[in-house]
């Protein structure tokens, strides 16, 4: 059974810099969490007193500002970040997806860096073997994928990562917004196994600016603002009090009818 719980879970960064004095003169209130000024070295507080229990099936949206602590948060969850205070468990298997460029090499060709990518996200070489016809006919790259990635545009690198994230079967699915650099038609097409992926995975955490997206992929949100968990409850609700409207009433059309708002 997958599982997360975090209970009252801190994330600090040291500042060790002959110039930390002034740091937080600069950065003060231009970042999530806050600065603490009593130690000799100043350490950012970047996640505050967090407690969040999710388990399977549960669908989770994250909202909030830049710099809300978002990103922390999701690196966090996925045991790249120890908490400094507080506890942290997870149970299941995890598929961080924060950077879509990550784990891909730039001198070998787009066939090769299909099955590092895969590799990197959990997968068997096996798997990823098995995979590669169906991920080759969606990225629609042809003869590119041949060619190392260095050739390829920013939008061909965000079709080949789409096209690999999207064929994984994990079990904890931590998803961080990057899908922007691709042409509208390719965008639907991938929002289209966007949904087929968070239907295979057993939990989803998606840290996103985009409400119908949000809307289609989750039904619960949390909302992160400096460092601290806000508030947590159904999406609509979650994203109507950090907007301070409803976005969904000015989602009409097309849109509308396929997300079901009206």
């Amino acid at each position: 059974m997958v599982s997360i719980e975090l209970n009252r879970a801190y994330v600090d960064f040291p500042i060790f810099d002959a110039k930390s004095r002034s740091l937080k003169k600069r950065v003060l209130g231009k970042v999530g969490g806050r600065i603490g000024t009593e130690a000799k070295v100043p350490v950012i507080e970047a996640l505050q007193d967090i407690t969040l229990s999710l388990s399977e099936g549960d669908r989770v949206g994250l909202v909030g500002h830049n710099g809300a602590g978002k990103s922390t948060l999701l690196r966090l969850l996925a045991g790249i970040y120890e908490p400094t205070r507080g506890t942290s468990r997870i149970e299941g298997k995890v598929a961080p997806v924060f950077d879509l460029g990550v784990g891909m090499d730039p001198e070998i060709s787009g066939y090769e860096n299909i099955i590092i990518r895969g590799l990197f996200l959990g997968m068997s070489r096996r798997q990823m073997e098995k995979r590669v016809d169906d991920i080759a006919e969606f990225t629609e790259l042809g003869d590119y994928l041949q060619m190392p990635l260095r050739t390829y545009s920013t939008g061909m690198r965000v079709r080949l990562a789409l096209g690999v994230v999207t064929s994984i079967d994990p079990e904890i699915l931590l998803l961080d917004e990057g899908i922007g650099a691709v042409d509208a038609a390719f965008l639907n097409k991938a929002r289209d196994r966007l949904v087929d992926l968070v239907r295979r995975s057993g939990l989803l955490v998606f840290a996103s600016h985009q409400d119908d997206l949000l809307l289609e992929l989750c039904t619960s949100a949390v909302w992160m603002d400096e460092g601290h968990l806000k508030m947590q409850g159904p999406l609509r609700e979650v994203i109507t009090a950090y907007k301070g409207n409803d976005p969904f009433e000015n989602i009409s059309g097309e849109t509308a009818e396929r997300l079901g708002v009206r």
